[in-house]
């Protein structure tokens, strides 16, 4: 019983540690920026709505991408059910390089999976992302290289975000040139390997639709807040932000992400207060309310349905 405990409550304080965070975080970008009424306007608005719309939409398709990915080690949900233990995964997004995710597989009670198959689903889910990312980040990258010769802040996170895509690229690159290799080295890698083979016009479709819903809700977000782009130029912002946010480690891309967001808006013309505002809403919606909702999936989980232990 006590060991039971002590194993319960490393869970309960990260859970803590998590809430703590999250309000602590979007608190002082409110704050940061000189638009803090306007920005809870448009949270509050039908176009906040629309956009939590689309942000659970892209959870609802990477859900669908892990129920399919568990159904190939024989671990079948059902839609509802898959759809709750996946969102629990994201009360864990907060680690460094979401690396608390591959915790998903681990927690079930009754259909748990071996770690090597968690870690595999967790590495092919972060591949899938990054190739996606990538993909959208074409129309950003031409109008990136359009204006490289900005001076100043705006240069500089124009250049961190060139710099962003060429290792991603590089990444990808030499990850597939040394495909063999690296799965010798690591089985779990050569696992991801194994669900990537599987259907992949099946998790590209559903990556690449849940990335680019997200990119289209901080484009509505510009919109209310009068920055005009086209949808492609801002569903490429985001992307860009992403992997530069991605390859910096940190928890969930925290100070990677909004730092190139913002400068990439500013650079877009955007003041520094409506920069600040959007990066705020987009952060708010397409993070922290998955972290929100991962949290309550993860305590109904363990506490009602008991399908999870922790």
């Amino acid at each position: 019983m006590a060991s039971g405990a002590a194993q319960r409550w490393p869970v309960k304080r990260l859970l803590l540690v998590l809430g703590l965070a999250a309000t602590a975080y979007a608190l002082a970008l409110l704050l940061w920026g000189n638009s803090g009424g306007v920005s809870w306007r448009v949270l509050w608005s039908v176009t906040g709505m629309q956009v939590a719309g689309l942000c659970l939409l892209s959870y609802v398709l990477r859900g669908l991408r892990w129920r399919f990915w568990m159904a190939h080690y024989d671990r079948h949900f059902g839609w509802i059910e898959g759809l709750r233990l996946y969102l629990a995964g994201y009360a864990f997004t907060p680690t460094p390089g979401n690396a608390g995710e591959a915790m998903r597989g681990l927690l079930l009670a009754k259909q748990s999976l071996p770690l090597l198959q968690s870690l595999a689903i967790f590495g092919a889910e972060r591949l899938a992302d990054l190739l996606c990312l990538l993909l959208l980040c074409a129309p950003a990258l031409l109008w990136l290289l359009e204006h490289s010769a900005l001076d100043g802040m705006q240069g500089r996170v124009t250049g961190v975000s060139l710099v962003a895509l060429l290792v991603g690229a590089v990444l990808m690159v030499v990850v597939w040139r040394h495909r063999q290799r690296l799965l010798e080295r690591f089985d779990w890698l050569q696992e991801a390997w194994v669900c990537l083979s599987v259907r992949p016009l099946v998790w590209f479709g559903l990556t690449l639709t849940a990335w680019a819903a997200q990119g289209v809700a901080v484009w509505l977000i510009c919109r209310a807040l009068d920055v005009h782009m086209l949808p492609i130029t801002a569903i490429g912002f985001y992307a860009v932000a992403m992997v530069a946010g991605a390859l910096s480690a940190l928890p969930a891309g925290l100070g990677g992400m909004e730092l190139v967001m913002t400068g990439l808006l500013v650079a877009q013309s955007a003041s520094t207060a409506a920069a600040l505002s959007i990066t705020v809403l987009a952060r708010l919606l397409t993070l922290w309310l998955a972290v929100a909702i991962g949290v309550l999936a993860l305590l109904y989980s363990a506490l009602i349905r008991k399908d999870i232990r922790f």
